[in-house]
């Protein structure tokens, strides 16, 4: 048992930095680049998957093969076998990081539950941009609902409440998510960030997720020239009395979404900026891949 420690924690480590470097040139590359927000969130689902999956082992069948080249990086191996050599430290840190995984397991579930009575019941309306649309007798929404199945969920009585230019927007938006099938994409880095809690960048990606995800779907009501309307819909339907942290985290982001929304022009990009923006991201990615196998070995040597 003690002899497999070392590796497994050098495996982890290795792959964590890297995944890290990529996350953080996400960040700056997103940050700095005026590009497309729908590149910039694909870059942070690529961002996500590359926490998730350990894109390295696909070179090197996740160790079963024997890389001679390639080399350990010191300071990390010492942390393993540091470790390994101290069980009950060991069993500490496997007690802190089970209990974290448990409480964000048992929060996620939650939230799943809470969201499924939330939408019930629901009744079949209509077919809106290739996706259905269902009414809740609840008043919850508009919402995306269904993972694999995809589907609009609105307020029953929301042609009341908004108009006909207005609801169109709210639908828009939503079906884009819908098409992008983004909650799914949603809940596997939810996934993730249950075993990898300890990591603040794990939580940084899915704050660049969230972000990039709307600011992405409105870009597609502007192309549309129905801004101004979705900033009309959103005000009708906003619920200032909720606290919970979505409705906070929207709230962070509507000050930058009305401004995209309200603007007398879209929201232009350069091409050849959107194309070096993806470039760079992809030879960072790669590298950072391939810096991975050369640190990877499949055979862990613990000492000379």
């Amino acid at each position: 048992m003690r002899e497999h420690i070392a590796p497994a924690v050098y495996f982890l480590e290795v792959h964590l930095v890297y995944a890290s470097i990529v996350c953080l040139a996400a960040w700056l590359l997103t940050s700095l680049w005026d590009g497309k927000a729908a590149w910039k969130y694909w870059i942070w689902v690529a961002t996500s998957v590359n926490f998730i999956i350990p894109c390295a082992g696909l070179f090197d069948g996740f160790g079963a093969s024997s890389n001679h080249w390639a080399t350990q990086l010191s300071g990390l191996d010492a942390i393993g076998i540091g470790i390994s050599r101290h069980l009950t430290v060991a069993g500490g840190l496997f007690g802190v990081w089970l209990s974290g995984a448990t409480f964000m397991l048992v929060r996620l579930l939650m939230r799943i539950r809470h969201a499924g009575k939330d939408s019930q019941p629901l009744e079949h309306a209509r077919i809106a941009y290739g996706i259905p649309v269902r009414l809740s007798t609840v008043g919850e929404g508009p919402f995306v609902g269904g993972v694999f199945r995809s589907y609009i969920s609105l307020p029953q009585a929301v042609d009341r409440l908004l108009s006909e230019t207005e609801l169109d927007a709210v639908l828009i938006h939503e079906a884009t998510h819908a098409r992008r099938r983004d909650n799914l994409i949603g809940l596997l880095h939810e996934i993730a960030l249950c075993g990898m809690w300890f990591h603040p960048l794990v939580w940084l990606t899915g704050l660049r997720l969230a972000r990039f995800r709307e600011l992405s779907c409105d870009d597609s009501v502007i192309a549309r020239s129905r801004g101004a309307d979705l900033v009309g819909a959103l005000a009708k339907l906003a619920v200032p009395e909720d606290p919970s942290p979505v409705r906070a985290q929207a709230a962070s982001l509507f000050g930058q979404r009305l401004a995209r929304l309200m603007s007398s022009e879209p929201h232009r990009t350069n091409c050849a900026v959107d194309w070096v923006l993806i470039a760079m991201f992809v030879g960072i990615f790669m590298l950072c891949v391939f810096g991975t196998v050369a640190h990877y070995p499949s055979c862990f040597k613990v000492g000379p």
